[in-house]
């Protein structure tokens, strides 16, 4: 396969994520559906990492997390803007909670693993 042929197939698998991305996508099953709910099921995946005592895993979690949650909180920004003027503003606000709430959670996360290894 060549890269082009890579490409075309990658943009034709997260056709839809490409689009929320830009700002294309409707609000509302972006914010409930991929935000919260998406984000509901990868919280369930660590608690689940955590409780098993899997320290590699809880750091790929974080990471795979972390990764998600710009993603998400971008689409969310961008496709605020496209939707209905109360809530878009309401969902630019949530978005900057939930961008500082996300923070301090993978930060505090991140530094119970560190203790975890390093035992301290």
């Amino acid at each position: 396969m060549v890269p082009s042929e890579a490409q075309a197939l990658l943009a034709q698998v997260f056709a839809s994520e490409i689009r929320a991305w830009h700002g294309e996508a409707a609000l509302g099953p972006l914010f409930w559906g991929r935000g919260v709910g998406v984000s509901l099921l990868l919280i369930v995946f660590h608690a689940t990492l955590i409780w098993q005592g899997a320290v590699l895993l809880q750091q790929l979690s974080l990471v795979a997390i972390a990764a998600y949650t710009v993603w998400i909180l971008v689409a969310v920004w961008r496709c605020a803007g496209r939707a209905d003027p109360n809530w878009g503003t309401l969902a630019r606000w949530l978005t900057v909670a939930w961008a500082a709430n996300a923070a301090m959670v993978l930060l505090f996360l991140e530094l119970d693993l560190v203790m975890a290894v390093f035992g301290g």
